[in-house]
């Protein structure tokens, strides 16, 4: 299945771990911090949208998740992509 969204093929290539790769932990990790930085920005504006918000915090848990399995797979891995995206201070 092609991907139709531009944003996410950039951040596909960006995170990918060689030529075919759309799956793995790191890539799954950079589309849903786009994602949940999309809601975020959107909840600042729409501030009742509580059923956006339920899919928000199921984003977050799915992507506390993945990073936990990437620590436990390698640290340098996870200190690395952490300060690409800029997830922690």
């Amino acid at each position: 299945m092609a991907i139709k969204n531009p944003a996410k093929k950039q951040i596909i290539q960006d995170y990918r771990q060689h030529a075919t790769d759309t799956g793995s932990s790191e890539v799954q990790i950079a589309v849903l911090t786009n994602r949940i930085t999309y809601l975020t920005e959107h909840f600042r504006s729409h501030k009742k949208d509580h059923h956006s918000r339920r899919g928000l915090l199921l984003m977050v848990s799915r992507r506390r998740k993945l990073l936990d399995y990437l620590r436990r797979g390698g640290e340098d891995k996870y200190r690395d992509l952490i300060q690409k995206l800029g997830i922690r201070k």
